[in-house]
């Protein structure tokens, strides 16, 4: 599962963090960039080592890409929008609330991460995958790293974004900036582990 409501344990709030709105921009382009060129080295593999599993219920190389890109169909647009609708404003600090820092603490990489569900839209598996699906998930991260650099002008706290599992929670635009980036290199690691 990419953000499970069901999951949360409404517990006392935690303080709301603070960041350099610049360094968590070229932070978030740094892990970025990181993550493009591990989808740019999956494509020196074989279609069949990319479709390789593990165990049946496992996904392959490619699924974990492919559920990838369905979030990034939503986020990519989404995103964009909310930029461009922004005023331009550059404050130098961003604010993550309680909500934000659980969902992106959630989604970071962690030697040994918990298992989730995922929403049945979002399950790629069984799908006939080919190398498009590294080519799909390349060109959006291409155009993250565009978004993050128009993101530098405007405030990544009072920017909110739509969430792609409820219409009703929004979150502040530095915060789905790291839930997405993050639940990128989580499956990127792997993808990495299913191809070798």
């Amino acid at each position: 599962m990419f953000l499970g409501i069901a999951t949360l344990k409404f517990v006392k709030k935690p303080e709301a963090m603070k960041f350099n709105s610049e360094k968590l921009i070229s932070d978030l382009v740094e892990l970025t960039r990181k993550n493009l060129n591990i989808a740019e080295n999956l494509k020196n593999k074989s279609v069949e080592e990319l479709n390789r599993k593990s165990s049946p219920e496992s996904w392959s190389s490619l699924e974990c890409i492919e559920h990838l890109n369905r979030y990034g169909d939503f986020y990519m647009p989404e995103i964009n929008s909310r930029i461009s609708n922004s005023e331009l404003n550059k404050v130098a600090v961003f604010k993550s609330n309680w909500l934000g820092n659980y969902f992106s603490n959630m989604m970071k990489y962690r030697e040994k991460l918990n298992s989730m569900k995922t929403l049945s839209s979002m399950n790629p598996k069984g799908s006939s995958l080919d190398k498009s699906v590294l080519d799909k998930f390349i060109s959006q991260q291409k155009t993250t790293l565009e978004l993050l650099d128009k993101a530098r002008l405007v405030n990544l706290t009072k920017t909110k974004t739509s969430i792609s599992i409820s219409k009703w929670i929004k979150l502040r635009l530095g915060d789905t900036f790291r839930v997405v980036i993050y639940h990128n290199e989580r499956h990127l690691v792997q993808a990495m582990k299913a191809s070798s």
